[in-house]
């Protein structure tokens, strides 16, 4: 059965077993990484054109459920090699960025998201994904998770990789970017 019937108190549990109240920060990281990774899901099937930015959302979304399996691991056994691939996994996303923005005009202003429906998901993943990147912010803060550092540069460059890709979903559709002015 898909239902346990063991959350009904607002309590549920972690990968070792242990319960914990569902209101604790570590729920909100795990809830807004499978937002993320579904909102990713939502944006892959719009960019049914870019075999290449496809295969690059479908890689990204494994990496987020792979980092929710990790983040599920209580703090104590939390596997300190696990969380370290995302070091290497920073560079990668870097390399993507790099990759990307070379081909984008040079960005002089702030944008306001818009135009093309596939950037707009793109930039919605990228407000989801700075989200999660505060969720973890605090858990580091408020529970001396320190380990957790490299997840969060992870998650930051990964809401960079989102914003070119919603730049370049704008101009792979020849739409003008709206410059944000007061």
């Amino acid at each position: 059965k898909i239902y346990t019937k063991t959350g009904d108190n607002g309590e549920t549990s972690l990968y070792f077993g242990e319960r914990f109240f569902k209101s604790e920060n570590i729920f909100d990281i795990l809830g807004n990484l499978d937002e993320l990774n579904s909102f990713l899901g939502l944006t892959y099937t719009s960019r049914s054109k870019d075999k290449k930015i496809k295969a690059l959302v479908i890689k990204l979304q494994r990496e987020l459920f792979n980092l929710g399996a990790v983040l599920a691991t209580v703090k104590e056994k939390t596997a300190l090699s696990e969380i370290q691939l995302y070091e290497g996994k920073v560079k990668e996303l870097e390399r993507h960025i790099d990759e990307i923005d070379k081909k984008l005009p040079v960005l002089k202003n702030f944008i306001i998201p818009s135009g093309d429906i596939k950037a707009v998901y793109f930039h919605v993943a990228r407000a989801i994904c700075r989200r999660v990147e505060r969720n973890l912010v605090k858990e580091v803060k408020n529970n001396e998770r320190t380990e957790l550092i490299p997840i969060i540069k992870y998650i930051n460059r990964l809401s960079d990789l989102l914003f070119v890709l919603a730049r370049y979903s704008n101009k792979s559709s020849n739409e003008e970017e709206i410059v944000w002015g007061r």
